[in-house]
């Protein structure tokens, strides 16, 4: 059976759309917004300083791991407990998580809830800390400490309120950041999507989905450009396509050739 000139075509366009989807995974975070992330790392960074602290940290819940990850962090060994894990229910941080309940403990090794060999491998033990849950809609999603404070011997009631109001920014710019990934993932599947589909209607079709589904966020709307931007290049014919993904393949070989400046 001889396939017809538009099949052909159709077939072109779904493979090059398969291409577009494994530039965007391979890209990652290159293309997403790290604005979240540099506002995690402020927000620590200034409650360090605020409280005189001589560390500070945020880590967040993983479900499906049942475990805390620390993110972002100040001070002393903070290179090392960047991207450390711990059982939810471990340590003074997986207490507060688990209970929802901030905590202020002025001799941490006297606690039978604080984990020795952790704060060992990261290279800092501490003598005092204040923790406080990360809390959006009623769910605890991490935890925020700090650590230490170098001209007090401890932390008190004032520093728990004032670290509260840290850990709502912290929890909001969480939660945000959460749901665009969630938006993100659901706009690389219906890209997937556009590149199984049988016939330009579908396409159409698609796009249109794709299209409501950006308007739920402000910033998905660039990637549904992106997306758009090439559905659009396609009608040109072979020669634009293959140019548009060899400009994309090019920039994001670029992005991940250049050196990544520590937070």
């Amino acid at each position: 059976m001889i396939m017809s000139k538009k099949s052909s075509q159709d077939n072109v366009l779904a493979e090059q759309l398969r291409q577009l989807v494994m530039a965007i995974e391979t890209s990652g975070s290159a293309i997403m917004p790290t604005s979240n992330q540099e506002l995690l790392q402020s927000i620590v960074d200034t409650a360090a300083r605020i409280f005189g602290a001589a560390a500070a940290s945020i880590a967040l819940v993983d479900e499906k791991q049942q475990v805390l990850e620390f993110k972002v962090a100040y001070g002393v060994g903070n290179e090392d407990v960047l991207g450390m894990r711990i059982p939810l229910d471990s340590g003074i941080a997986g207490y507060v998580v688990m209970t929802g309940q901030p905590i202020a403990i002025s001799d941490v090794q006297q606690d039978p809830r604080f984990n020795l060999e952790f704060a060992e491998s990261t290279g800092y033990v501490p003598k005092s800390i204040l923790a406080m849950p990360l809390i959006r809609n009623d769910r605890v999603i991490g935890v925020m400490e700090v650590l230490d404070k170098i001209d007090e011997p401890s932390f008190g009631l004032k520093d728990m309120e004032l670290l509260g109001i840290f850990a709502q920014q912290a929890a909001i710019a969480i939660f945000q950041s959460q749901q665009f990934e969630n938006l993100s993932s659901a706009l690389i599947q219906s890209i997937k999507d556009l590149s199984n589909a049988d016939t330009t209607s579908e396409l159409s079709d698609l796009f249109r989905v794709l299209e409501e589904k950006s308007s739920e966020d402000e910033r998905v709307k660039d990637l549904y450009a992106l997306a758009n931007h090439f559905y659009t290049i396609s009608e040109f014919g072979e020669s634009e396509r293959r140019v548009c993904l060899d400009i994309l393949g090019a920039f994001s070989e670029y992005l991940h050739s250049k050196p990544r400046l520590a937070p």
